[in-house]
């Protein structure tokens, strides 16, 4: 049998890019990954497919999965000889209680290694623009829980030391003391008059910040109906965040957006908009299916004059056709390529081959103005998805070509918790949904039912082909990408969001 561990992981606060590469590693390799509430759900996709997720989750009041069973699902895995990742928010030994797991397998002789996470009484300060020392008003700084446990007899804060002690003082876990944490403070000598904030669900898109002072912070909290998770800082350094409050004036800070690409391919947008400052949901509507190489077919490809591909896509899928077949890109034998897109362009280009031509504009009716030769009489092979749009096609053949479009994959259905995104678009919790292509659009409109769910949130569509299948299909598209990519995408929504902020 295998020998089991159990690392003790801090995922750090909110911000999934915010895990340690060694955090990363023990979540890659575990077989059981046991996790809290405060764990961004994005790392979670970084588990083996056939990793067990154990979810113990606690909230304040509410702790459905006791300590004590935590600490014996720990030692029971890792003695039937599996790896486990015990991933926890922030850091394990600031106030996550991973002290108390490490006791219970030490005490038992079970490995175990601790990877310490950034935690969130540094990170939710710094991305609310309040860094927890400085020169001119802080050099000191002390971390205090505001929930101490509950079978002590008495509690071990000395407030009065508090009050005269450090420069800064961090809280987690308070909001629900935090008019007696405020009250003890001024009442051992601290200023009512001192700076105070609160910062919750601190290093996510979701992040709230309340200002104020000693004095009025617990009815400025109750007016803004502030509910934990919250950190509360206290002391001159809050006043640096009215210029230091970077984090909540990106761009897209507040918006939630949803991208609909297929869920291979949807990495790079959804980094771009999380960026931004955006919440992105991933609801992949079509999934990407290869289909089988014909082999017979792949024999005659030296009689082709060009190669057209029209996505990258394509590229990558006819490279697995040539492999299959047991042939590789000198089957391409003289034929010149053609590609639509930057993206295709780069596909090709990492394989080492050289593009003989690329459209000013990335579209098919742009290749059919600007084609370098004269059509006629030659063969053009056209590698892509099997469903797609005949222009390109027809329109070199009305032009004299012979033209063979070779499908070498399909896209498919694919929605899965349609029914969670429906009662999320009916409460209005969706700002803006990104069309990357008009099969995501029908497969959206099939998977969702009715598209009157999509009256109040801002369509924002790749190009013009796309915009056109969603305005056929009744919705308003409000942005549309100048520059149809991924990135010319992102732009759009950008410069959109910007620019409706300022005219409100």
């Amino acid at each position: 049998m295998k020998s089991g561990i159990v690392y003790l992981v801090g995922a750090g606060p909110g911000d999934p890019g915010l895990i340690t590469i060694r955090g990363l590693e023990c979540l890659r390799c575990a077989d059981v990954v046991v996790y809290d509430r405060l764990v961004p759900r994005a790392l979670l996709k970084e588990a083996k497919p056939q990793a067990k997720l154990v979810y113990v989750g606690k909230e304040a009041s509410r702790h459905a999965f006791p300590q004590e069973k935590i600490n014996e699902l720990l030692a029971k895995e890792a003695r039937a000889g599996q790896v486990v990742c015990r991933l926890k928010g922030g850091d394990p030994f600031i106030f996550g209680r991973g002290g108390e797991e490490a006791l219970y397998l030490a005490e038992r002789g079970i490995p175990f290694e601790v990877v310490p996470g950034i935690t969130s009484a540094i990170a939710a300060p710094a991305f609310a623009g309040i860094p927890l020392t400085h020169r001119q008003y802080a050099s000191s700084v002390a971390f205090i829980t505001g929930q101490e446990d509950v079978e002590k007899l008495s509690s071990s804060l000395n407030w009065q030391a508090l009050a005269k002690g450090p420069d800064t003082l961090v809280f987690l876990m308070g909001m629900a003391n935090l008019s007696e944490i405020t009250s003890r403070l001024v009442e051992n000598g601290k200023p009512a008059d001192t700076p105070a904030a609160l910062i919750r669900w601190g290093a996510t898109p979701s992040q709230q910040t309340v200002v104020g002072t000693l004095s009025d912070i617990a009815e400025k909290a109750q007016a803004a109906a502030l509910r934990p998770p919250a950190v509360i800082v206290i002391g001159e350094v809050v006043r640096l965040r009215e210029k230091l409050a970077w984090y909540e004036r990106k761009p897209l800070f507040g918006k939630t957006i949803l991208i609909s690409r297929a869920r291979e391919q949807a990495s790079e947008l959804t980094s771009r908009l999380s960026s931004l400052g955006a919440e992105v949901i991933e609801f992949p509507v079509i999934k990407i299916v290869p289909l089988p190489a014909d082999r017979e077919f792949l024999s005659h490809l030296p009689q082709y004059d060009w190669v057209i591909f029209t996505s990258a896509n394509g590229v990558k899928f006819f490279l697995e056709h040539l492999r299959e077949a047991g042939r590789d890109l000198r089957a391409l034998g003289k034929a010149k390529i053609a590609s639509i897109g930057p993206a295709t362009t780069a596909a090709l280009e990492s394989l080492g081959l050289k593009v003989d031509f690329q459209p000013a504009q990335f579209l098919a009716e742009r290749v059919l103005e600007e084609f370098p030769e004269n059509p006629a009489g030659l063969r053009l092979l056209l590698p892509r998805a099997r469903e797609a749009r005949e222009v390109l096609p027809e329109g070199l053949r009305e032009r004299g070509a012979k033209v063979e479009v070779y499908p070498v994959y399909e896209t498919v259905p694919d929605h899965p918790e349609a029914e969670n995104l429906r009662a999320r678009l009916s409460a209005g919790e969706i700002d803006l949904i990104c069309f990357t292509s008009s099969s995501t659009v029908r497969n959206f409109l099939t998977a969702m039912g009715d598209a009157n769910l999509l009256a109040s949130v801002t369509i924002a569509s790749i190009g013009p082909v796309t915009t056109q299948t969603a305005e056929e299909l009744g919705l308003t598209v409000r942005i549309t990408a100048k520059e149809h990519t991924i990135p010319g995408l992102v732009e759009a929504i950008k410069q959109y969001s910007i620019s409706h902020r300022k005219s409100q």
